[in-house]
């Protein structure tokens, strides 16, 4: 109550006629380290947002918040570059967005006013609000647009500013800001401005972030969701099981297989989303977290069977995470792999690809076809053409940071066939149903852009993506990708 008294987030008024007041409530939280003691009792006003009218009550709701891709890029750059990275927390963030609509908000439980018709009338963003989130975004990005700050255009979380050969960088996430560069005196000066706008908790070097444990030293940068997967095998009853050695089985061409009865759709779906969230720093999970997430909207026992496979398997590597090495690398390199028609419902392929900048792995993905390919040349070309433009998004936030990279991008794919289609403009028979995906990857080749690469499947990064492997595959691609366990005894 203090800080939205401080803040100035209403005004006490009677309500006027026609006029409809949001309720609210108070929420209670412990939160914790990242080692899992209590840090703090937080207490928190939520207005009852889902009873706002739209067109009424708000209008646009939309706010970026930083893509996890971009910290993995910055990342890489800091232990290259040896930047410090810093990390600020914002106090109470969503009380210091400014509304534009006229909102009014029934009195706090606990607080009544003094007469019986009166309530607050919001004249600053409050937590539940649906544009809350817009409104704190919109004034952050002004007060750094004031002080010299550029917005990035390939991530509009992303402000950079340029003074004299050196830069400061800033990353936010709706509250927790990352600050790294070699301008330390830029980086004193904006902690310094924040401050005297918002109330600013200066956490110091970055340890714990969204959950991702970060740790430095002369090897690098080490990130990992440890807690998260303990916390997460706690929840789910599955502290004592045994451990498994892959995510996911090796699937056996035309296996007859009982899907079971069905299972609670929510407790699924919460599992489900857990994982993927534990994935942006474990693509070993990546391509089996893409399998159990197709059937979240009617799930059976044996789609339960694989999550749990899924939890077994952390079980047995719960601290494993991504280490970004200092190289001598200042390139970015693809990988891009395809499974043809390895979905045996629907015989639809999946497409993985996994890119690398400055020697450090830093975006992937797993995600299935959404039509049928008629050949592996066919799936293999969708999956370069999907990886070109993961390759194209990383070149614009390289230029943003004014971090020049060696072009051609070098993008390694096992299928001579997709390699010769796009180098050879004549082979019309066999590409005129993949007709734009051929025209973007050409464009792309000729302009320089890209270099297409042949490389032998046993080296392929990305194969990890695609389908269930054994075992030694497993280990030895887990390697290739900079994934280790600092936890392990060795």
């Amino acid at each position: 109550m203090e800080a939205l008294k401080r803040n100035e987030t209403w005004d006490t008024v009677d309500l006027p006629p026609g006029k409809k007041p949001v309720g609210c409530k108070w929420v209670f939280t412990p939160k914790y380290r990242a080692d899992g003691t209590l840090e703090k009792y937080k207490a928190r006003l939520v207005a009852k947002g889902f009873t706002q009218i739209y067109g009424e009550d708000y209008t646009e709701t939309f706010a970026p918040v930083a893509k996890l891709n971009t910290i993995r890029i910055l990342l890489s750059i800091a232990v290259n570059l040896d930047w410090d990275l810093h990390q600020l927390d914002v106090k109470n963030a969503f009380l210091n967005g400014d509304l534009k609509e006229e909102v009014y908000m029934k009195l706090p439980p606990g607080f009544p006013g003094k007469k019986a018709n009166q309530v607050c009338k919001l004249k600053r963003s409050l937590y539940g609000l649906k544009q809350s989130p817009r409104a704190w975004f919109d004034r952050f990005t002004r007060v750094l647009k004031r002080h010299g700050y550029t917005q990035g255009q390939s991530d509009h979380t992303l402000f950079v500013k340029h003074h004299k050969g050196k830069m400061a960088v800033l990353a936010v996430y709706v509250d927790d800001i990352i600050l790294t560069g070699d301008d330390e005196v830029e980086i004193n000066q904006i902690k310094a401005a924040l401050a005297r706008e918002f109330q600013i908790k200066d956490l110091g070097e970055m340890k714990y972030f969204l959950g991702m444990e970060v740790a430095r030293s002369k090897k690098g940068i080490y990130i990992s969701q440890r807690k998260y997967v303990l916390d997460l095998l706690k929840e789910t009853g599955m502290t004592g099981c045994r451990p498994s050695d892959t995510p996911i089985q090796v699937k056996k061409v035309d296996e007859e297989i009982d899907l079971g009865k069905a299972v609670d759709i929510g407790n699924y779906q919460r599992m489900v989303g857990k994982l993927i969230y534990l994935s942006h720093t474990r693509p070993d999970i990546a391509f089996a977290v893409s399998v159990v997430s197709q059937h979240s909207h009617a799930p059976k026992q044996k789609h339960l069977n694989e999550v749990y496979r899924i939890l077994r398997y952390l079980k047995g590597s719960p601290g494993r995470g991504l280490l970004f090495k200092k190289t001598d690398k200042r390139n970015v390199e693809l990988f891009t792999d395809a499974d043809w028609a390895g979905d045996q419902d629907d015989r639809k392929s999946t497409s993985g690809y996994c890119t690398y900048v400055w020697g450090n792995l830093v975006t992937w993905r797993s995600k299935k076809q959404s039509v049928v390919a008629r050949s592996s040349a066919e799936a293999e070309y969708r999956a370069v053409a999907l990886g070109i433009c993961e390759g194209i998004w990383i070149k614009r936030v390289l230029e943003d940071l004014r971090k020049c990279i060696n072009l051609p991008i070098k993008v390694y794919c096992d299928n001579m066939a997709a390699i010769n289609i796009a180098h050879n403009p004549v082979q019309h028979d066999r590409t005129k149903h993949v007709e734009i995906d051929r025209h973007f990857i050409r464009e792309k080749v000729d302009e320089g852009i890209i270099d297409l690469r042949y490389i032998p499947s046993k080296e392929q990064n990305a194969d990890i993506l695609t389908k269930g492997l054994p075992m030694d595959r497993l280990e030895y691609l887990i390697g290739k990708l900079n994934l280790i366990d600092i936890y392990r005894p060795t």
